[in-house]
């Protein structure tokens, strides 16, 4: 209960003001001409003025509310390292106990992690987030059990929000010592081919260590050793990386360990560099001309990433027609130039109804065979020509061509359908309208028929007869398509069909596009998911394995999401490289900075914390002593003070904070009471006057 007099005017207040300044100048002016009964008129007015001011008595219910304290456990990956996560979960359990006995105290527990983000450990911004509900008169104290390796601290301890002590109980010993590596320049991008520079330092810190200590430094790139230097700590080093494929390439640089240190994890550093592909040079060689004949070229052409040379022979060596050669706007068809000096620049070559004329002498086919084997890549877009006498199969390609020709040609209108294997090749995987039966696209109307020596068939044709035939031919690929009339697709015919996928994915494919790749895991960021994918022409995938950067192994459930697409997941909630692995593949990914704040610096340490600490007359000190024993504190409930800390004890502010439930008011002046005083006091006035 809470007693108070309160006032509540009868009048306006600029009224009673001016009541009480005449009663006081006529009090004053009748006392010092001693008049006859003064000090009663005073009373009188002043009983009077009293009333007019309508005082009462009030009685506050109040309850009183608890003091609230924040106890934040530091839960970032620092934390996992030596003993501090035994030693925190006995702090955080110990400290509650001791918080709960105490009376008039609320306890909230709150966890800082690692936000992903690279901003480090930001336990002030969990601490404010924590209270974001509590008013400042109610907070009690803060207890922060971590490493000391914060990096959100504030500049003063008035940015906290609340007049309460800060304590700081540090896990880790006061002697570790560490290695890490710090990256002072990485590039993000390079050309496919080149070669990049990363710039990097050894630092040793901590007992007993220095600079100029020589140290092994052996650099990866995705998860091969491709180099080994000997490098002095304290120094920086620049160091030559090549790019060797489009995509992420995954670098990993990694010092021997220092004996006796905190953890190798920050021995290593990685770098990701985005490989960039120069425009890829396709060659396109059109033979026997045909409605289509502009369906490759137009695809070709729209892609940015293509730069095309396109040939059509239109004039083969035996066409003499007595046509003067200064009226002839063809140009020579460059044979040696394109199958000899220069075929090796060439990231494909497609050959479109090409027919064997003798342009082209026996020995470029050769030379265009070798070109497949040493990681070229050949399409034979076919239709009668491929059946004929003058059929390239003919020629020294054969034995890395995978259909046959048998001679005879299919003429009658089909649907090309997905074959089982096309289903879940990604070269045919979820073409639009594969789902219907018969297919949503156009009909065609001729097949070459063959016999399939090597290679999976993706699409076939009347009576199952292949049209779409991909082959793998030492480091190079093949593909044979079987009819001429897929420009159907392209002129909209009956609706037309998804030429553009078809092709644009044959064509990448053929170029050993990463993402198309029939055997495949790949690992990938999606938000605060890590999403690792298989790609298989199997029926089923073995179980993939998941190790995150502090060596935790998971084994995650694949499920299958179309047909030869297997997907699975988990939340990547650690900063640096995941690796992902089924027993037969291996896939990287470096998740948050290359140079995470987190691994900075992993030493222990009471320095960052222990000024904002002192500033709220808290403390930051060890929870073990030199012998390693774990030495809490005692934790007290004060007053307000200047000092909430001591020898082994801690101090938490008991705050007068309370809610009011209730007001009772009682008028002093009103009723009885007031009548028979105000009568009283001009009675006895009138009585003195009439003396």
């Amino acid at each position: 209960m809470v007693w108070s007099l309160s006032f509540d005017p009868l009048v306006p207040f600029w009224a009673l003001t001016a009541g009480i300044v005449i009663a006081v100048f006529l009090a004053l002016l009748t006392g010092y001409l001693r008049l006859r009964g003064w000090f009663l008129r005073a009373l009188t007015m002043a009983l009077l003025l009293f009333a007019l001011a309508n005082p009462a008595i009030e009685r506050e219910d109040r309850e009183p509310l608890t003091s609230v304290v924040a106890m934040v456990v530091d839960k970032s990956q620092s934390q996992r390292l030596a003993d501090r996560e035994q030693t925190t979960d006995e702090a955080t359990e110990s400290i509650k106990k001791r918080i709960d006995a105490l009376d008039g105290f609320e306890l909230r527990i709150l966890e800082a992690r690692n936000s992903g983000t690279g901003n480090g450990t930001e336990v002030f911004q969990t601490l404010s987030n924590g209270l974001a509900d509590v008013p400042p008169e109610r907070v009690g104290g803060a207890v922060i059990i971590t490493d000391g390796q914060i990096h959100d601290i504030p500049e003063n301890a008035k940015a906290l929000g609340f007049d309460a002590p800060v304590h700081g109980l540090i896990t880790g010993a006061a002697d570790e010592r560490d290695r890490r590596i710090v990256l002072e320049k990485a590039p993000r991008f390079g050309l496919v081919g080149s070669e990049q520079t990363v710039t990097l330092s050894v630092v040793d810190q901590g007992r007993g260590t220095g600079p100029g200590d020589q140290v092994v430094l052996t650099v990866k790139r995705d998860g091969d050793v491709v180099s080994e230097r000997i490098a002095r700590t304290g120094e920086k080093i620049e160091i030559p990386v090549a790019i060797a494929h489009g995509g992420d390439n995954i670098f990993e640089f990694e010092a021997a360990p220092l004996e006796g240190e905190l953890t190798p994890l920050n021995n290593r550093a990685v770098v990701t560099i985005d490989g960039i592909r120069e425009n890829l040079r396709v060659l396109l060689v059109s033979g026997s001309p045909h409605a289509g004949e502009r369906t490759w070229r137009n695809l070709l052409k729209s892609d940015a990433s293509v730069d095309l040379v396109h040939f059509t022979i239109l004039r083969p060596p035996e066409k003499q027609d007595g046509t003067p050669i200064n009226q002839l706007s063809l140009i020579a068809f460059p044979t040696r130039e394109l199958f000899s000096v220069k075929i090796d620049e060439f990231d494909l070559i497609i050959f479109d109804r090409y027919v064997r004329r003798g342009v082209l002498p026996m020995l470029y086919f050769d030379n265009i065979a070798r070109y497949v084997r040493d990681g070229g890549a050949v399409l034979l877009a076919g239709g009668p020509d491929y059946a004929e006498g003058g059929s390239l199969y003919r020629t020294p390609l054969a034995p890395i061509l995978p259909a046959r020709p048998t001679g005879t040609i299919l003429e009658q209108p089909f649907h090309a359908t997905l074959a089982n294997l096309g289903e879940r090749h990604p070269v045919t995987r979820g073409l639009p309208g594969a789902e219907q039966d018969p297919p949503a696209w156009s009909r065609w109307f001729r097949a070459v028929d063959t016999e399939i020596d090597a290679g999976h068939t993706l699409m076939s044709g009347p009576s199952e007869t292949p049209i779409l035939v991909l082959n793998r031919e030492g480091e190079g690929r093949v593909a044979t398509l079987l009819s001429d009339h897929v420009w159907l697709w392209a002129r909209g015919f009956e609706g037309g069909g998804p030429h553009v996928p078809l092709l644009r994915r044959l064509a990448h494919w053929l170029m050993q596009e990463p993402d198309l790749e029939e055997e495949a895991l790949n690992v990938s960021l999606r938000g605060p998911e890590l999403v690792v994918e298989r790609q298989t022409l199997g029926e089923s995938v073995n179980e993939v394995t998941v190790t995150s950067p502090t060596g935790d192994s998971n084994v995650i459930e694949m499920t299958e999401q179309d047909p030869g697409l297997w997907r699975g997941g988990l939340p990547a909630q650690e900063t640096g490289l995941w690796s992902v692995s089924d027993g037969e593949r291996n896939a990287l990914i470096h998740v948050g900075p290359q140079n995470p704040r987190e691994y900075t610096d992993v030493l222990s340490t009471t320095d960052l914390l222990q000024p904002v600490s002192e500033a709220t007359g808290g403390t930051a000190q060890r929870l073990r002593d030199v012998g390693g024993d774990l030495d809490l504190p005692r934790v007290v409930s004060m007053r307000q003070s200047a000092n909430y800390a001591g020898n082994g004890w801690i101090g938490l502010k008991a705050t007068e904070a309370s809610v009011l439930n209730g007001v009772d008011r009682y008028p002093l002046m009103i009723g009885l009471l007031g009548l028979a005083l105000l009568l009283g006091a001009i009675t006895m006035t009138w009585y003195r006057e009439g003396r």
